[in-house]
């Protein structure tokens, strides 16, 4: 999913807990859940930034040279104002966009 289209809120949300543990019957593994997708949300945007920040590196790194770059201080805006990973995790999980498996459960299957 594009974390930049998505419609996760800007700010803080309270949630029902017991509604979003309908899917696993567990609060702690419907965490986890939403934390590892937090966590790979937050690396894609990290690697993303980073590459878009490549085109504004300096060859020479000297204190003098340092200036101010207008599309590096937009860039910076744009990723700010973007929801947390944690929110996007949230409403993905939320909106039912999310596949997960726990494999402990699944081998006690067998």
């Amino acid at each position: 999913m594009d974390y930049r289209k998505t419609n996760a809120p800007l700010t803080t949300v309270t949630r029902d807990m017991i509604k979003l543990t309908e899917g696993t019957g567990n609060v702690y593994e419907t965490l986890m859940i939403i934390a590892k997708r937090a966590n790979q949300i937050s690396q894609d945007m990290k690697q993303d930034l980073e590459k878009k920040l490549q085109d504004f590196a300096s060859s020479n790194d000297s204190l003098e040279e340092v200036f101010e770059n207008r599309e590096q201080i937009e860039l910076s805006r744009y990723y700010e104002k973007l929801p947390k990973p944690t929110l996007i995790a949230s409403q993905e999980y939320a909106d039912g966009k999310l596949f997960y498996k726990n494999p402990m459960k699944e081998k006690s299957n067998f």
